[in-house]
């Protein structure tokens, strides 16, 4: 077994102790898609992309017309974060949260503070996403 394939191991097993619902694993592509809808995580998508553990989430789409004003706000929520950002596709029409990580030293205790850092950012700046997000 290969040392990326003994990472991508060691990170399912971390996803399944922290009692994540595995909605999708490709071990090839090395990448999975999670959830814990009862802390707002919905399909994060963790990307063993050695040397690195890419942790994405969408958070809104259609911002087709992004205001100067939520970039400012999404900067400055960003200097709050504990691990991670909210960030911009490269299209600038989605919001993401995203968070990297070092796969040959990443650990249990990591891996669970960057997701919960995403729960504890949605949960503390949901009201100015909301205020922000596209009409539906």
């Amino acid at each position: 077994m290969t040392s990326a394939n003994t990472d991508v191991d060691k990170v399912r097993e971390y996803l399944l102790e922290l009692d994540l619902s595995i909605d999708k694993e490709d071990h090839d592509d090395t990448f999975f898609v999670v959830s814990d809808e009862e802390n707002g995580v919905k399909n994060l998508v963790i990307d063993c992309a050695d040397p690195l553990v890419i942790l994405e989430q969408l958070i809104m789409s259609g911002l087709d017309n992004i205001s100067g004003a939520f970039c400012k706000s999404l900067l400055q929520i960003n200097r709050t974060l504990v691990h991670g950002a909210f960030v911009l596709d490269e299209t600038g029409s989605k919001l993401l949260f995203r968070d990297t990580l070092r796969l040959a030293t990443l650990d249990l205790d990591e891996l669970e503070g960057s997701i919960s850092a995403l729960s504890l950012a949605l949960a503390e700046n949901s009201n100015t996403l909301l205020e922000h997000a596209p009409a539906a």
